[in-house]
């Protein structure tokens, strides 16, 4: 499981430290390295945004510290003494405590723990939109690309679209989340190239086909929440494979 990570920064900085992940931001709030007006890298929005703006990641990098009081009486309940009313309790149960996972919070799930699920079924999501879009942008110019006639694959521009994005793929299927701008970007121009190609021969159904697939595609490396990712997906997915039967029957 792909666990978030931070790059941070001060105000008066311009140079990024890290990545962090939760144990390391923890450790550095309680050496007063990091404050809540500390900025970190927001890859939803792309932003620069103060820890203190994420009430979710403030709480586990700055736990409210439970002042304890003394009680007048206490009463112990002694290992020797059977609870008659007590059920008993499982080893599964005892190990589900250990997780934090109780009956109490069996139908909950930790926002932070969503949002990295959600981002990687959205990294999933347009790693398969990229490889049908490549495939499907390759297939004209198969002969050419296996030939590597470089001269002309140069007069091919959607085939060199379709190579760039097998690329984009691979690196998202080795979890390289950097390279998520260069996803949007390819995105874009899919929209553009493929667009006016298609438009100019008539065919504007392969056409929406395509433009909503690459809407699809850039959404799914935007959103880190499951009914963003879930349209997102859908939407890449219905409209890539469209285009694809389009190109497989002309």
């Amino acid at each position: 499981m792909a666990t978030q990570e931070f790059y941070i920064r001060n105000a008066s900085e311009t140079e990024a430290r890290g990545p962090f992940n939760h144990e390391h931001m923890v450790s550095l709030a309680e050496n007063g390295q990091i404050t809540k007006e500390t900025l970190y890298y927001d890859s939803g929005t792309e932003q620069w945004v103060a820890l203190e703006t994420n009430p979710a990641v403030c709480a586990i990098i700055f736990p409210q510290k439970v002042a304890l009081k003394l009680k007048a009486k206490t009463t112990f309940k002694t290992l020797n003494v059977t609870d008659t009313n007590a059920a008993p309790i499982s080893v599964v149960q005892l190990l589900a405590a250990a997780d934090g996972r109780t009956a109490e919070t069996a139908d909950k799930l930790d926002p932070i723990l969503a949002r990295e699920r959600a981002a990687v079924i959205g990294r999933w999501s347009a790693t398969i939109i990229l490889c049908i879009s490549a495939a499907a942008l390759c297939m004209p110019s198969i002969d050419i690309l296996t030939q590597l006639d470089v001269d002309s694959l140069l007069l091919k521009p959607l085939a060199i679209l379709g190579v760039g994005q097998a690329v984009l793929a691979l690196l998202l299927f080795l979890q390289v989340t950097q390279a998520y701008p260069l996803v949007r970007l390819s995105a874009t121009l899919g929209i553009g190239m493929v667009g006016v190609i298609l438009w100019s021969h008539g065919q504007t159904t392969p056409m929406a086909s395509f433009a909503l697939g690459s809407i699809g595609l850039y959404f799914s490396t935007v959103f880190i929440n499951f009914i963003g990712v879930g349209v997102a997906a859908g939407l890449g997915l219905a409209g890539m494979a469209g285009y694809a039967m389009f190109v497989l029957s002309t």
